[in-house]
């Protein structure tokens, strides 16, 4: 009786990491489809782009840099919200209403959650 108690431990254990990168795998693709199709313009270091190009900005980073985001917050706050560059935030603006990237993306995170939360 001890092996499938041995088992069923090292399942729960190797498993556990597993859902959790892909439950913030799912969570960083959903914000990088959130600022593609979202229709808002980014300042990223002086210049203004579309969503398409900041998503495509975005993957790069993530791409490059994935290591440094474990979770989507991380992607938020380590890849998403600043030039890794100048260090200069970015801002995106929305139907003439201009907040930081990192702002807007944590509240678009909180309200997939809240979504996806049973």
């Amino acid at each position: 009786m001890k092996i499938p108690a041995l088992v069923a431990a090292l399942l729960i254990t190797f498993a556990h990491p597993v859902a959790f990168a892909a439950e913030a795998d799912a969570e960083i693709l959903y914000l990088l489809e959130f600022v593609e199709n979202s229709g808002c313009d980014f300042e990223r270091n002086g210049t203004v782009h579309d969503s398409a190009d900041a998503a495509d900005h975005l993957r790069l980073k993530y791409r490059r840099g994935g290591k440094y985001a474990s979770n989507a917050d991380q992607f938020i706050d380590r890849l998403a919200s600043e030039s890794s560059w100048t260090g200069k935030k970015y801002t995106v603006t929305c139907d003439g209403t201009q907040q930081l990237s990192g702002e807007w993306l944590h509240q678009a995170l909180d309200d997939y959650r809240q979504r996806e939360t049973p």
